[in-house]
């Protein structure tokens, strides 16, 4: 099993290593924002950072950018240390959540208004911004402002921005917030193609899972100032190092128990939430009689109205909730311990005659290669 635990180190000499942070701390006050945080980039990835809302990923994004001052640490971008370096001397740029688009110029002076700044050619800047806005489908808008345009518009015209200087690392906060749901998970793909025509090396932050887990080549996972996982979507997913990674990337069910046998290739856990014990087909390094949890994805597992035949991975309960979600039912089943679980399964389980229901007693179970036990 590939282990996505371990942060890469911030000097392990990657080749392709091309953002490098060590031991990063940042303390407003009493409050330590950023404790010791070491992350690696490379060149022309995607990279997310994820978190809920005061984790410190913003400010993590904001001293990338020069916004804030880094109180211990170095930050290294293609291998020249920008940890003193003010914002206008790194070559990074962000796109702010709010886009931040000038609202009495138009499209077109939007996009050249840095380029202005720094002193370019006329005639450069222009072929630069067509360049920018053909590339993200908005060279017929130019004329327009910004009030004329959709949010999913503003975003484009405010990426054409961020990437007409050409940076060398491009920061993204919040890129997707503004927009609703069906616009949102159409701009991810049309901004995951752009990043990958451009080749740009691109850190951005999010809170929502699913959209770093549609964008991002990799992702770190951060809570109250730290990295607690960093790895592929996939790997993180499916290999959570803990019941906090496991419970905020997707849902999880969770089982307390004790381990009563434990061999190289698996091992047996008793569990009070249910009359069966859990069957986990890898070992595990803790010992016997040790507690630990064992975490099982809700689409792992199975609602059906027969009784099991297997031993282990099973249990008997009644369906407190049903909801109907278009291409999966979501169940909810109050197990007999009165434990609640989770259940995903596709909607064609409703086209069968005896179909489970609201209130219908049922049993649940999962294979034994769907669980992972934590112990953190």
């Amino acid at each position: 099993m590939q282990d996505s635990r371990s942060v890469a180190s911030p000097r392990s000499g990657d080749a392709d290593e091309f953002v490098r942070v060590e031991e990063v701390v940042k303390i407003f006050g009493d409050t330590v924002a950023v404790q010791s945080v070491s992350l690696s980039v490379r060149r022309h990835e995607l990279f997310a950072l994820l978190g809920s809302s005061g984790c410190g990923k913003s400010t993590l994004l904001r001293m990338l950018a020069g916004f804030e001052e880094v109180t211990s640490g170095r930050i290294w971008l293609d291998n020249e240390d920008i940890t003193q370096l003010p914002p206008y001397r790194r070559p990074v740029n962000m796109m702010f959540q709010s886009y931040a688009l000038f609202p009495h110029m138009t499209v077109e002076a939007n996009v050249a208004f840095g380029l202005k700044q720094e002193g370019v050619a006329k005639n450069e800047i222009h072929e630069r911004v067509f360049e920018a806005l053909d590339l993200v489908q908005m060279a017929a808008y130019a004329r327009r402002k910004p009030d004329q345009l959709s949010g999913g518009q503003q975003q484009r015209v405010a990426l054409a921005r961020s990437l007409v200087k050409r940076p060398k690392l491009l920061l993204l906060d919040e890129p997707m917030s503004a927009l609703d749901n069906q616009i949102r998970q159409k701009t991810q793909i049309e901004l995951v193609k752009i990043l990958d025509q451009v080749g740009v090396t691109c850190i951005m932050v999010t809170h929502d899972q699913e959209e770093a887990m549609t964008m991002a080549h990799r992702l770190a996972v951060m809570s109250e100032g730290q990295i607690v996982q960093c790895g592929s979507p996939h790997d993180v997913y499916t290999f959570p190092n803990s019941r906090f990674v496991a419970g905020f990337i997707g849902s999880t069910n969770l089982f307390t128990g004790t381990i009563v046998v434990d061999e190289p290739d698996h091992v047996l856990i008793e569990s009070e939430a249910l009359s069966r014990p859990l069957y986990v087909n890898h070992g595990v390094s803790e010992p016997l009689g040790m507690e630990v949890y064992v975490s099982v994805r809700p689409e792992h597992m199975q609602v059906t109205r027969e009784q099991p035949t297997t031993d282990a991975n099973w249990g008997h309960g009644m369906v407190s909730h049903f909801a109907w979600m278009g291409s999966y039912v979501r169940y909810q089943i109050r197990l007999d311990a009165g434990q609640v679980i989770e259940a995903t399964m596709p909607s064609s389980v409703l086209t069968q005659a005896d179909a489970p229901g609201l209130d219908d007693e049922v049993f649940v179970t999962w294979s034994n290669d769907s669980a992972l036990v934590l112990t953190s």
